[in-house]
């Protein structure tokens, strides 16, 4: 009686708030959905440009209505390899174009249509952005996208059941000739009150798959990627790559904003968010904007609003009219780089000792946290009420920026945790937040201490997390 007494005891002591110890095959199988390979790879790029242009750049119009005269379309001085340049230096990763907007207008020379660079005045119609875009791209290193509006004001089949044919023949002209891509970008805009069209995604998609099968599909609502519900650059402060689609679909039929804004806690399906936004007021180049290019202050904000929740930041840097980026875009992206170079240059948190109240195994110690490699990671040993992890910087230390990495090969976990720091006397609050997923950076102002505390309030199962960063991101200069 006495030994089963021991044993019972024993058991209860492997008990922590919500239950018992897990095994390593319980802890490490995937927790719900989990990104695919192509998914996981797009989400480690974290910031890349967007660029619109077309007759929209001549016309001073965001939406052109398909009836400009192609001639308008004629930048004197049109470098791709300008765009690429700056894209890299910037710290960008890739660059996705307007290959054909709202308008029709087709920035290459597509059989299917009137209404592209064949027709305009631009090296007497015998250019292709995308083919100049795409060589440059791979010149620099920078991986290349496309976005194609099945909006289409120009086109005389738009409307009709053979529209939908037509579109994906476009598709396919592009997919074909200028890859590989790696994103596939849709919208699902029609105009209020113009000529309808039931848009063939499910069509649109198969043509994607067929030639770039590593490419992701972005829309409303994926099927890879989702949009956040608003182009000002803020992801939600509660972000899961989670989305429940069954019965949605692209454009009005997409769920409300605030769903995408923020995901769905038990989604089915692994959909991530991109956030795209403009350094200008507007989409396209206009030279009433030259003085309106976000500040530094606003770009390090949405920095931190997008890829710093949970998302990829994809930033518009419209072409001007000579085919350029302009000086003022490019000035800021160069400010931007500057600034995060010198904010994440140096860990305070690499290699300083941490522990865990709880850990699985000797393979998933919490020392994993600070060793720098994102594929190595801790992991709890079960799904507690409470999880405390403890960082010693090993001396007093001054900094304002903390960020934390789940191993989101396995699941998106953590609901809930909050952050404090030793100030010499006892543990201070910095804050309490959500979500974290593929990143999440805690901004607050500058504080001094010797110990970073992170307490997991809340998690849908074992905590799994790959990295935790400490920074001191330099006063913003002024403005």
């Amino acid at each position: 009686m006495k030994r089963k007494y021991l044993v019972a005891m024993a058991l209860m002591g492997l008990c922590s708030g919500a239950g018992f110890a897990q095994s390593a095959n319980e802890v490490l199988k995937p927790f719900g959905p989990v990104p695919n390979k192509y998914q996981y790879d797009w989400q480690q790029m974290e910031y890349y440009m967007f660029i619109h242009f077309g007759p929209n750049t001549f016309t001073d119009k965001e939406w052109g209505h398909g009836d400009e005269d192609p001639k308008v379309f004629n930048p004197t001085k049109l470098d791709a390899r300008q765009w690429a340049r700056t894209a890299k230096a910037a710290g960008m990763k890739a660059i996705i174009i307007t290959a054909k907007h709202h308008d029709g207008f087709c920035l290459f020379p597509s059989k299917y249509s009137t209404h592209t660079v064949r027709e305009s005045n631009w090296k007497n119609g015998k250019g292709d952005v995308l083919k100049e875009l795409s060589a440059a791209c791979k010149e620099y290193g920078l991986k290349f996208g496309v976005y194609l509006s099945p909006w289409d004001r120009n086109h005389p089949s738009y409307g009709t059941p053979e529209y939908n044919d037509i579109f994906a023949k476009t598709l396919e002209e592009v997919h074909s000739n200028y890859g590989p891509i790696f994103e596939q970008w849709f919208d699902g805009a029609k105009g209020e009150g113009e000529k309808k069209q039931d848009y063939d995604f499910p069509k649109f998609y198969k043509v994607v798959r067929k030639h770039n099968p590593q490419a992701v599909i972005f829309s409303d609502i994926g099927p890879d990627i989702r949009w956040m519900g608003n182009e000002s650059g803020v992801a939600g402060e509660t972000n899961w790559a989670r989305l429940d689609t069954d019965g949605f679909g692209v454009g009005a039929d997409a769920p409300p904003a605030k769903v995408l804004n923020t995901g769905n806690e038990d989604g089915k399906y692994w959909i991530p968010a991109e956030v795209d936004v403009s350094i200008r007021p507007g989409w396209f180049y206009s030279a009433s904007t030259d003085s309106k290019v976000k500040t530094l202050q606003q770009l390090e904000s949405i920095y931190n609003t997008s890829v710093g929740r949970n998302a990829n930041l994809l930033l518009n840097v419209p072409v001007d009219r000579e085919g350029l980026i302009h000086p003022n875009d490019s000035t800021r992206l160069m400010e931007l780089r500057r600034y995060l170079d010198a904010t994440y240059k140096t860990n305070l948190a690499k290699g300083s000792k941490v522990t865990a109240s709880t850990t699985l195994d000797n393979a998933h110690q919490a020392q994993r946290l600070t060793d720098g490699r994102v594929e190595t990671f801790w992991a709890a040993a079960g799904k507690e009420e409470k999880i405390t992890l403890t960082l010693d910087l090993g001396k007093p230390v001054s900094f304002n920026r903390i960020f934390l990495q789940e191993y989101i090969q396995l699941g998106q976990r953590v609901r809930s945790f909050k952050a404090e720091y030793w100030d010499g006397n006892a543990f201070q609050p910095l804050g309490s937040y959500t979500t974290i997923g593929h990143k999440r950076i805690l901004t607050f102002p500058a504080v001094t201490g010797s110990k970073i505390r992170i307490v997991i309030e809340g998690a849908k199962a074992a905590p799994l997390l790959s990295e935790i960063g400490v920074y001191k991101a330099p006063d913003m200069p002024a403005q």
